[in-house]
């Protein structure tokens, strides 16, 4: 093989020195050897890790890129390709809750939009717990959850459900159906918040589904690159 230098790797990716000496040093590359002074000696296969690795990064994210190398070069695959089936998971759950999430919005918008987000009325906890088929119980662990933050009344004290909150508990009565957990709920709804109005929210769910498919793509491509790598280290 080649030798190589710390700054011939760098060069291909436009990153400093100190970055591959420290992806070496976190078991994202294999062990250099060194010279008598001491200097490192790189080869090809360094380079192919580094190529991997930094592939890894947008499929799989930072961490989850440096545990696949550390298993690669730790000559366990099998702990390898278990991070690699967390992240596929990870991304199926992040479909099915997109599209749930739009049939739900859709839902919402074509059916109670105009009675309810364009209203002012409020709801007491038992209402909307009626509405829902829930119990107060149920609407007092979402607002635990960070799934609801409703208005108090400043003469009793007492939970207010307005428009918005009545939209979110909609939402997270579907989505409990579909069995997701309420801190994955409070994430959804919290990124449902940030996007306010239904347009805003629209766009917000396009970004989302293109978010996925760019890391679905980025996951084909570290694939690629994972297998190349694998069978350079078996030579």
């Amino acid at each position: 093989m080649r030798t190589l230098r710390p700054s011939d790797l760098a060069r291909e990716h436009a990153i400093s020195t100190q970055a591959v000496r420290n992806y070496e040093q976190d078991g994202c590359l294999p062990p250099a050897d060194r010279t008598p002074a001491g200097y490192r000696i790189y080869t090809d296969l360094h380079a192919a890790a580094l190529r991997t690795y930094l592939t890894l990064i947008p499929a799989y994210g930072h961490a989850q890129a440096g545990d696949i190398m550390r298993a690669l070069h730790a000559d366990d695959l099998d702990r390898a390709l278990m991070v690699i089936d967390r992240g596929h998971s990870q991304l199926l759950r992040d479909r099915e809750t997109l599209a749930t999430v739009r049939r739900a919005v859709d839902h919402l918008i074509t059916e109670s939009s105009s009675a309810t987000v364009g209203s002012t009325a409020t709801r007491t906890i038992g209402e909307l717990a009626h509405h829902l088929r829930v119990t107060p119980a149920t609407l007092r662990a979402w607002e635990a959850a960070d799934i609801l933050a409703p208005d108090r009344d400043p003469a009793t004290g007492y939970r207010r459900y307005g428009p918005t909150d009545l939209r979110d508990a909609e939402l997270a009565h579907i989505l409990r159906r579909g069995h997701y957990r309420l801190d994955h709920i409070a994430t959804v709804l919290g990124q449902i918040r940030a996007a306010g109005s239904t347009e805003t929210l629209a766009k917000a769910l396009t970004d989302w589904q293109a978010t996925i498919t760019t890391r679905g793509v980025c996951m084909l491509d570290a694939a690629a690159a994972l297998s190349r790598y694998a069978a350079a280290l078996r030579r």
